[in-house]
């Protein structure tokens, strides 16, 4: 059997204590594997958002076992914790995230620049990346001169370039309009499974989680259901 690429055993995360106790995730297992387009739904609260910070180690949860490729993440110290968000993991916002005065290819190079990359070959990442979302002849533009949906397709580039095992995006359509939020979704539909990389997309909209191949609805810190979906078309 193949080593998942996430894996989270009886994973909690807890605020507070007594009767101010907040159980914002409670005893959850879940588990990923290569490839695999993954959305987490949930209402405000559910701990949905909790399960990203976790899973991108933006944040350790209180108790339980976090697994990255067989590798238990809790055991890591800061800077090994710093070396696995930053060479394995790409993240997609939902405000964006870009530098207002910086062009889009700039943007595109930043993952780049903290690791060093030298110019010539961060230039031919980041046009790859962009020509990959469709934004070739706009690397120059600023993110003001770009659409929201061009912006968001800015960032997911950016979350690309670095050639990250999986991209985690928070929401990337809540600041989009209904069709800019279906362009996003089938790009990144299309990225996972053309590539082969690994998606988990959080969401509180039905639509956009039926553009993944497996939906995960929490509630109260709780998996409460797993099923099956199909890509469109």
């Amino acid at each position: 059997m193949t080593t998942p690429l996430i894996q989270l055993h009886g994973v909690s995360k807890y605020y507070g204590s007594g009767d101010a106790l907040v159980k914002a995730l409670d005893q959850i297992d879940l588990r990923i594997d290569e490839g695999e387009l993954v959305a987490v739904m949930g209402q405000s609260g559910s701990g949905k958002s909790t399960c990203m910070n976790i899973v991108g180690c933006l944040d350790k949860p209180t108790s339980g076992q976090y697994l990255f490729r067989g590798v238990d993440v809790g055991a890591l110290d800061l800077k090994q914790t710093a070396l696995l968000r930053r060479y394995y993991l790409g993240f997609v916002f939902q405000g964006f995230n870009l530098l207002a005065r910086t062009s889009a290819i700039e943007n595109v190079e930043l993952p780049l620049v903290y690791r060093r990359v030298g110019a010539r070959e961060r230039r031919e990442k980041a046009m790859e990346a962009l020509n990959l979302v469709g934004l070739s002849g706009r690397e120059n533009h600023q993110p003001n001169q770009l659409s929201g949906g061009q912006q968001q397709r800015v960032a997911i580039a950016r979350a690309l370039v670095s050639s990250p095992s999986v991209v985690l995006a928070d929401e990337p359509t809540g600041n989009l309009d209904s069709a800019r939020s279906h362009e996003v979704m089938a790009l990144l539909a299309k990225l996972s499974q053309d590539r082969k990389i690994t998606v988990l997309v959080i969401t509180h909209e039905p639509e956009m989680a039926e553009y993944c191949s497996r939906i995960i609805e929490f509630r109260d810190g709780h998996v409460m259901s797993e099923r099956r979906s199909s890509l469109p078309g």
